[in-house]
Formats: structure tokens, sequence, C-alpha cells
């Protein structure tokens, strides 16, 4: 059995010991990274092996072949890769702390195959589509909640415990990914900058930089949106509301993980309902007035960098890898940032981005698909 040229056997023997059931093997849904994902399911008369009984269907991750090779979030003073894939070191950290995380069954990072558990289907984003807005500010209550318990938890950081706790998001990292808005947001869709656009832009985004590194800082799952948010079933017809995508977790602004819940690239989302999110996490981790007014200051501030990042990365991943599927969410992305950007009262760089991108930030297009893009 195999998953794309990866054989899955070696891990499926640890898994279920003696000889394997009939098992089938369903490709699911892929999305922007790098690995991808298939269903196993045995019969369920097999009775047969440690793991049988337990597990009706598992969930395998194929990693690419460079699985450990250096990335992003690898210190740059070395060219080594981590010593263990961030997702195994993550997981673990967060399972020993309580959190809902998807359990690890076979590790075979050497294969490159994971067995996981099999969480179902149900996004946090496919439960908001089957029910009334009316009832859209509980669920983001409780997202808000398990982020704040998440976080609480995850402080203070142990550096000798998990990755998470000594990859940092720095300066290079944050001016990076405003870069890339420029480069694939900006520039692969409308040409190039002049110099002097491009000496207004890179001031603005310096300024955006330094005041994110003066926020307060704290561990940041990086991606705590509706699609890395799953209702896992579980006993009784109950569902738990359970963490998953954790890899690049890292130390940042505090404001982070709201930022990507709340303005959700996805999910089209208010200003109140934002603003009542916040309010209620801020009361989840016991915050004064002091330090609500400051996650609350925090918030538009990063959701400025986040949502121009996630515009250019959409782009990206349509020039670059050949997925179109997520274009159409380049106009809300927008949108949120110069909500942001007008919270933020940075007319400066509102007005500059209204000059160069067309409709800014109400009224954009979704971008033409590149020519060779295949639509999956």
């Amino acid at each position: 059995m195999h998953a794309d040229g990866v054989d899955l056997l070696p891990a499926l023997h640890r898994l279920f010991g003696g000889t394997l059931p009939a098992l089938t093997i369903t490709k699911l849904r892929g999305d922007a990274s790098t690995r991808s994902y298939y269903r196993i399911e045995r019969p369920l008369e097999h009775t047969g092996g440690p793991g049988a009984r337990e597990h009706r269907s598992i969930i395998a991750m194929r990693l690419p072949e460079d699985a450990l090779a250096p990335d992003e979030l690898s210190n740059a003073a070395t060219s080594a890769g981590p010593p263990e894939l961030p997702f195994i070191d993550v997981q673990r950290m967060l399972a020993a702390r309580g959190l809902p995380v998807p359990a690890v069954l076979v590790d075979d990072t050497r294969g490159r195959i994971l067995l996981l558990e099999d969480l179902g289907d149900e996004t946090f984003e496919a439960r908001l589509r089957v029910q009334p807005q009316s009832e859209w500010r509980a669920r983001y209550a409780e997202a808000a909640a398990l982020l704040a318990r998440m976080h609480t938890a995850c402080e203070p950081p142990r550096p000798d415990e998990s990755v998470a706790f000594r990859r940092v998001f720095d300066r290079a990292l944050l001016r990076g990914e405003l870069d890339h808005f420029r480069e694939w947001g900006l520039e692969a869709l409308h040409g190039p900058l002049s110099p002097s656009d491009r000496r207004a832009l890179d001031s603005a985004f310096d300024r955006i930089t330094d005041r994110i590194l003066a926020l307060p800082q704290g561990f940041v799952h990086r991606d705590y949106q509706s699609r890395n948010l799953m209702w896992a079933p579980r006993e009784g017809g109950s569902a738990e509301l359970t963490i998953i995508d954790f890899q690049d977790a890292l130390r940042g602004p505090q404001a982070y993980d709201l930022v990507a819940l709340l303005n959700d690239s996805y999910v089209v989302l208010d200003a109140e309902l934002q603003r009542a999110t916040v309010e209620a996490y801020a009361s989840a981790r016991g915050f004064d007035a002091t330090q609500a007014a400051a996650l609350a200051a925090g918030f538009s501030l990063v959701a400025v960098q986040r949502k121009l990042k996630d515009a250019g990365r959409f782009v990206f991943i349509d020039r670059v890898r050949g997925n179109p599927s997520f274009l159409p969410h380049y106009p809300q992305s927008l949108r949120y940032a110069g909500r942001a950007l007008r919270a933020t009262g940075d007319e400066e760089l509102l007005a500059l981005l209204e000059r160069l991108v067309p409709g800014f930030p109400d009224a954009t297009s979704v971008p033409p698909v590149a020519t060779g893009s295949s639509r999956t």
C-alpha cells in the first residue's frame, strides 16, 4: 500500500502488527501544504493486532522528501535542519500540557509517514457554514477560550523542551512576509514599483515591523484559523474542538493567533464580533485593563502584517505551486488589511495601497489564474 509512491506498510505493521487486514485508502482534499493526507480504514470485523480494535480509521500524513531540511524558522546561524520533525516536537509538548491535539500513533519520519488519530471531517469553518450567524459569537467564544488555554499552558517558555520556544517571530521573518506581499500580492499582479513607491512602501513596512516587535510576546501557533480547528467526535456523540497544523509554532506577538482566527480569509466577520472575541480572550486570560488595551491595539497592528502576507501568499501558491484555489480569498484578505489600517490610523500606508492596488481595500478583484495553473 502506497501514498503517492511512499510505502505505508512499515508504519502500518508497527501500528497493527501481524497480518494486515484489507485496508482501504482514500486521499483527502489537499491544501497549500507540501504534506498530503490519506484516510485509511479497516473492516469492522477485523480484530487482530494490538492496534486494530482501537483504530477503525486513521490518518496517514505523507511527508515531503525534505521534511527535515532547514526552513524559514531554522536558526540562521546553522545550515542544519531540526533533529526531529517539528510537528512531532510541538505535538508532544502540547499534549503534555493537556491540550486537544491529534494523537501520533506511529512516527516513521525516516519513511516519510506519520500515522495520526482520525479527527473526522468537521472543521470549525464547516460548522460555521451550517449554523446561523446568530450562533457564531458562541462558536468564536469557544475558539477564544481554547486559545487562551493554550497560551496560558505554554507560559513560561521552556526552550529545553520544545522547538516552539526556541524559534522567534523576529524582524527578518516579519519583514520578509511583508516583502512577500510586495513581490506576489502587488508586483506580480500590477508590475514593478517605481523607485519612489518602493521607498515609501519599504519605509511603511519598516515602521509596522518596529511597532510589532515592541508588542507583548508569547507562544504563537501561527495559523490558528477556521481550517486548523477540528470538531473531533468523542464518546456519547459530543465533539471536542481540537488543534491541528501546529508545526510552525514559535514565540511572537501575543495578538497574532487572535488575528489569524478573527481575520480569517475564509470567513467574513464583522468588526463587532472581532471586538467581542478579543474581549472574551482577554477575560479568559485574566488580563487587567492595561493588558486588554495593549492586546486590542496590537490586534489591529498585527492584522495589517498578517493579512497583507496572506494576500501575497495566495498569489504565490497559484504562480509557484500551480494551485489557484486560494485566489478567491485574496480580496477578503485585503478588506481585513484595510479595516486594520483604519483602526491603526496609518493613513499614509492606506493611501499608498489605495493608489497601488486597484480597488483597495474594499473593492479589489480576484486575481487572474496564472497560465499553466492546475484547477485542483
